[in-house]
């Protein structure tokens, strides 16, 4: 699980170091950066053989070599999509952090650890701080990341390492379907990448068709972090808001001024959503939220209309967003009907 980079909050219980950057990881992304994807990438003609020039999600123009066979992959989301396009011989490197915080397991849950097929051996250090000479010793051709990896690491990898960066990081549902293409266009897998956004957008058109049917939203907080200031969630701007919303919930922080707020008890108080959503794993429960302020409080809670779910499904913005969260959430916001 990972987000992308604001103020530190403490480590959540159970030592999940990846959560605890949940929200160390946003404000790289915040305000113009993440709405550069709003052009999305562009594809030209090759000047060299066996390149490929293209924009990525925050705006870069970047020069890569076609169907590199040593890549390193930082973000799970974008390790989904390697694996879904069948790349997943291609990944020789994935994030990590410190194993004091973690390593692997901080960032990549059991399941995807088994199903991936990933190992420590592969591990290059990001947090809490950038280890270059681990990414380096992999010899990687190219580097895929989200912006769980700083402004300056994206630097020194380009700079000093002289390793091109594909920043992709989709502020929408829609742009993970774009970040398909621009994967599938750098290895020359077209045909899957097609197949499988045509399996994207199927469940996009039902899940968006249901919405749009309804003719009143539930109000909804969906939190992925809490602290004794308040809870964590997304603001405008943001894949996760763009997860609420075709889900058809009206999130109380869709107007906030921030792209991550944290919100504290007295606005969830104020705004008193029908439902709260929260994400689960990485050693998070119920238990965990309901240390929040005034969580006994809520209305939602009174309500019994407190409901968790796992929490990649809510921060990685990738496929299985789309086909399993998308649909886990739309459940929520309206059990027995969708």
């Amino acid at each position: 699980m990972s987000l992308n980079d604001p103020p530190a909050t403490p480590a959540p219980s159970g030592g999940n170091a990846g959560l605890a950057w949940v929200v160390v990881l946003l404000l790289v992304v915040a305000g113009g950066a993440v709405a550069a994807t709003a052009t999305y990438y562009a594809l030209q003609p090759s000047s060299t053989p066996g390149s490929i020039h293209l924009t990525d999600d925050l705006g870069r123009a970047v020069t890569v070599p076609y169907d590199p066979q040593r890549v390193a992959v930082l973000g799970p989301s974008i390790m989904d999509i390697m694996f879904r396009l069948g790349l997943r011989s291609h990944v020789v490197g994935v994030d990590c952090y410190a194993a004091v915080d973690g390593g692997l397991s901080a960032d990549y849950s059991p399941d995807q650890v088994a199903l991936w097929n990933l190992s420590s051996s592969m591990c290059v250090q990001v947090g809490p701080t950038f280890v270059p000479s681990m990414l380096a010793a992999l010899g990687p051709q190219l580097v895929l990341a989200a912006t769980i990896v700083s402004v300056s690491a994206v630097q020194e990898i380009s700079s000093n390492l002289h390793v091109p960066v594909v920043m992709l990081q989709p502020p929408t549902l829609s742009g993970i379907l774009v970040d398909d293409d621009l994967v599938g266009e750098i290895f020359g897998v077209g045909s899957p990448a097609n197949a499988l956004n045509a399996e994207l957008s199927t469940e996009l058109y039902d899940a968006t068709n249901f919405t749009s049917s309804q003719l009143t939203l539930p109000t909804v907080l969906v939190t992925y972090s809490v602290d004794a200031s308040g809870y964590w969630t997304f603001g405008p701007g943001t894949f996760g808001t763009s997860l609420i919303e075709v889900a058809g919930g009206a999130s109380i922080s869709a107007s906030a001024t921030t792209p991550y707020p944290e919100l504290s008890a007295s606005q969830v108080l104020l705004d008193n959503p029908q439902l709260i959503v929260y994400g689960t794993g990485f050693g998070l429960n119920e238990s965990y939220y309901a240390s929040g302020p005034d969580w006994s409080s809520l209305g939602a809670v009174v309500a019994g209309n407190v409901t968790g779910i796992d929490s990649n499904w809510l921060t990685e913005p990738d496929p299985t967003m789309i086909l399993e969260g998308l649909p886990a959430l739309q459940a929520t916001f309206y059990p027995g009907v969708r």
